[in-house]
């Protein structure tokens, strides 16, 4: 059996995107360097980005939900809004 990677495990999963209430809203303003830097390296999914202009660029729709972002947003107050999805939205796992 062809061991798989993490890709390939992620490629797996289900998502539903809730359209139009995302789950996390985040509000650059409110981010210090050091917070900002975290989010573009830590998140598994690879969803904070910098734009051409250098500003954050978030996308909820893979979100994985393991919360990486809301623990690195801690310091930060009012930088960002996390919730769970609504039933049947989010994230499905569909292997291990």
């Amino acid at each position: 059996m062809k061991k798989m990677s993490v890709e390939d495990r992620l490629a797996l999963n289900k998502f539903v995107v809730d359209e139009g209430q995302p789950h996390i809203t985040v509000d650059e303003s409110k981010l210090d360097g050091k917070t900002l830097r975290a989010l573009l390296t830590a998140c598994p999914a690879g969803l904070y980005t910098l734009s051409a202009e250098g500003k954050l660029v978030f996308e909820y729709a893979g979100c994985l939900e393991c919360g990486t972002c809301r623990v690195l947003c801690a310091s930060c107050l009012g930088a960002m809004s996390w919730n769970y999805p609504r039933p049947t939205k989010g994230v499905f796992y569909r292997y291990g």
